[in-house]
């Protein structure tokens, strides 16, 4: 199934590691997609039905990156952005929201 619209953010990853000299903490960042389709949002390691997302919003902060919030009937995901997410927030209203109420 084709993608209707595709939203990057990334993670964080940190790891802390004991050294001789004391401890080391390294970090780098991971770029991942949201991917809205007809039928589903996947990110990186959740997939959810289209069903079960209620809505989304964002928050970003001073310095443009902000997060990114996926309401869904098994909770609110929160996703780190850099980007603008108003026109893939967009495409889930115009798009995959009123098909909703087609079934």
């Amino acid at each position: 199934m084709n993608q209707i619209a595709v939203q990057p953010y990334y993670k964080v990853e940190r790891k802390i590691e004991s050294k001789s000299d004391g401890l080391e903490q390294q970090h780098w960042i991971d770029e991942r997609m949201l991917i809205l389709y007809q039928d589903r949002v996947t990110t990186h390691r959740r997939e959810f039905a289209i069903l079960d997302v209620f809505d989304m919003s964002y928050r970003t902060f001073s310095d443009g990156e902000g997060f990114f919030y996926l309401h869904t009937r098994k909770g609110v995901f929160s996703y780190m952005i850099r980007e603008d997410p108003s026109l893939f927030i967009q495409a889930f209203k115009d798009y995959a929201k009123p098909r909703l109420h087609l079934k």
